[in-house]
């Protein structure tokens, strides 16, 4: 009994892992998509500023799908979800926030120390988790 609900369990799990995939490779391909029909906001002279904003914001937010996609995909190869990839998907979102309040001018000298020090706090992390990484069995 309890190998057949752990089987249906983790079929489950499979299809919903496949179904995230899915859905983060259509958002990728739609970011895509938007990214290079924007360009032409940025050649435009009366909104340079806003059309670079955007293309700076959805290219960066590219990375990120990227990265989570990255992660569901190593899951599905080592059936274990590793530290180093949660911690690199959390690394590509904080460079993403910090680069957009930097470009909107919301920061202050201290912010971006803090800002700063975080991510080199996250890098540090990746780098411990590397160093002890669970060897494949």
């Amino acid at each position: 009994m309890q190998e057949f609900i752990s089987k249906i369990y983790k079929n489950f799990l499979k299809l919903a892992f496949n179904i995230t995939i899915i859905v983060l490779t259509v958002s990728l391909f739609i970011g895509i998509f938007r990214t290079v029909s924007e360009i032409g906001l940025t050649l435009s002279e009366a909104t340079v500023r806003l059309g670079f904003k955007e293309l700076v914001t959805n290219v960066l937010s590219l990375v990120v799908v990227l990265e989570l996609i990255r992660a569901f995909i190593d899951f599905f190869e080592h059936e274990r979800v590793r530290v180093d990839i949660l911690l690199e998907v959390l690394i590509a979102f904080v460079i993403r926030e910090f680069m957009l309040h930097l470009f909107e001018g919301k920061m202050a000298g201290q912010d971006v120390f803090f800002w700063s020090f975080g991510i080199i706090f996250l890098i540090g992390a990746r780098a411990i988790s590397l160093f002890y990484r669970v060897p494949k069995a």
